[in-house]
């Protein structure tokens, strides 16, 4: 298979995991923060969410109820997407 097609399976399959990932990471946070404990960094979330993970980050946002009510958390989320979809774009326009 030529790069092309393995470009066609690999990113799915790369978003699938990001975002298995990153929703059980806000759900880790949402837990710890009900309990008052040590939490997951922002940082941790938006990079995350920048390799991929976005969309499980966005179901977690909205099933769980967490991160969505804070302003600059949901700023760097926005940019975190755009960028995504920006090297998405730039990665299948070249392969």
């Amino acid at each position: 298979m030529h790069m092309h097609g393995m470009t066609w399976l690999l990113v799915p399959a790369m978003y699938a995991v990001s975002s298995l990932i990153s929703f059980a990471l806000y759900a880790g946070d949402k837990r710890a923060a009900r309990r008052g404990e040590h939490r997951v960094a922002e940082r941790t979330l938006h990079i995350l969410d920048l390799l991929g993970g976005w969309p499980g980050g966005w179901l977690a946002q909205k099933a769980l109820r967490h991160k969505c009510s804070k302003l600059a958390f949901q700023r760097g989320y926005v940019v975190t997407v755009l960028v995504n979809m920006v090297l998405l774009g730039c990665l299948l326009f070249l392969f």
